[in-house]
């Protein structure tokens, strides 16, 4: 149990049986009446975010998380199939935990996963990743004053835009945070 006066920025509680985590606080002692932390939070599964107010004092359940490096070996069907780097133990993890994250995955990468009691809840891909250009259509030049952007899908699936000058077969860093392109990879 954690007190209002232990909270932090990335603290996970259980509230309503949901894990949160803490964006941010702020505790606040007006002139009449008790203090109170005004909290914002985070859904771990969903990622929406809620505020919510506790009073001063006010225990609730906290919960430990904790991450761990694994390697992403291939899709099977609804799963995804990672291997533990430090026992070499294969398990699978559902589409639905994954969620976003399965548009940069590529076999052999390397993954951190966020485990509670041993069950996976959430896999982060690393935040820039390499992926080759599988189909784009050819820029056609003059078409804008300062730099265009056309899409193009990447070698896992997802669509992304480049700028002009990007051909098919070329290998692109991309931000898995905003799905954007960074720079060419040479």
């Amino acid at each position: 149990m954690a007190s209002t006066s232990e909270f932090r920025n990335g603290l996970t509680l259980i509230l309503d049986g949901e894990l949160y985590t803490i964006v941010e606080f702020q505790h606040v002692k007006p002139g009449k009446g008790g203090a109170f932390v005004r909290t914002r939070l985070k859904n771990v599964k969903t990622g929406r975010v809620i505020d919510r107010t506790f009073r001063s004092g006010e225990k609730v359940e906290d919960v430990r998380l904790e991450k761990r490096v694994v390697q992403y070996l291939y899709k099977d069907e609804d799963k995804f199939v990672f291997m533990d780097l430090s026992t070499y133990e294969q398990f699978p993890v559902l589409n639905e935990v994954v969620g976003e994250a399965s548009k940069y995955l590529k076999e052999g990468m390397d993954v951190e996963i966020l485990f509670h009691a041993q069950d996976p809840i959430g896999v982060e891909p690393p935040i820039f990743v390499e992926l080759q250009i599988a189909q784009t259509e050819p820029g056609v030049k003059g078409d804008t004053a300062s730099g265009g952007s056309k899409p193009a899908t990447l070698e896992t699936g997802a669509t992304i835009q480049v700028p002009l000058f990007i051909q098919e077969g070329e290998t692109v860093k991309v931000d898995t945070r905003t799905g954007s392109y960074v720079e060419r990879v040479k």
